[in-house]
């Protein structure tokens, strides 16, 4: 592993806890992740990007944002899950390596419809560019399609032991079908067919309404405490 810098960020206004104030702790070193193994380690130690940016919360008032993981072989779908799964049928999941123009499209129309209130809006390609691109490998793109359109996109980071969830997006059209967590199951299930260990998924925020929904797949790993702590039944 290389050698690695960070710097802690100043405090500003939680996204997702409004009363609270975040910090982050950014890796700032000049040669950023020369190695996929390199950035796997900082996944490891609960950290996660966005664009070239790695960064984990260093709050010292809060601990609420919790990286999760799930062990991909010892999945199981839920009940709910096995309902979003069937209910799902008609639509096929994709891989492609190309950021396709479409996607950005379903992104646009995602971001004015979905958080119209948040940090990404107004969307543009920019913006978007700059979100999923990093320095040490292109991300995968999982289509979700429904009668040859895409109707949903997760965007995936593939290391040599793991899948990162980065972003999903997907026709607000389409709310009922839970296509997000449609996108969760078919990434654990590519990570299973490449013989992944782990996929991320991000931060578990329980007191965030958009961010508790993590915890359902089970069972997964939340690092807690700089330790990965197993969690069979549902937290929170």
């Amino acid at each position: 592993m290389t050698s690695m810098k960070f710097g802690i960020t100043e405090s500003f206004e939680c996204a997702y806890i409004p009363s609270n104030q975040e910090r982050l702790l950014v890796y700032v070193g000049s040669s950023l992740h020369s190695t996929l193994e390199d950035y796997e380690t900082l996944l490891e130690a609960g950290f996660r990007r966005s664009g070239d940016q790695v960064y984990r919360p260093q709050c010292p008032l809060c601990n609420a944002c919790q990286s999760l993981r799930v062990r991909a072989f010892s999945f199981q779908k839920s009940k709910s899950q096995k309902r979003i799964w069937n209910k799902n049928r008609d639509i096929e999941c994709q891989i492609s390596r190309e950021n396709k123009p479409e996607y950005y499209e379903l992104y646009e129309k995602y971001i004015n419809a979905r958080h119209s209130d948040g940090s990404m809006y107004p969307p543009t390609k920019t913006q978007y560019t700059d979100f999923l691109k990093n320095n040490w490998a292109p991300p995968l793109f999982l289509e979700l399609r429904k009668q040859d359109k895409v109707v949903g996109v997760a965007v995936t980071d593939e290391l040599p032991r793991s899948l990162s969830a980065l972003y999903t997006f997907y026709d607000p059209e389409l709310e009922s079908r839970s296509l997000g967590s449609l996108s969760i199951l078919h990434q654990i299930q590519q990570a299973q067919k490449l013989g992944k260990q782990y996929v991320y998924l991000g931060y578990q925020i329980n007191e965030s309404r958009k961010m508790n929904y993590k915890n359902k797949f089970l069972p997964n790993e939340q690092y807690i405490d700089h330790r990965w702590v197993s969690f069979q039944k549902k937290c929170g």
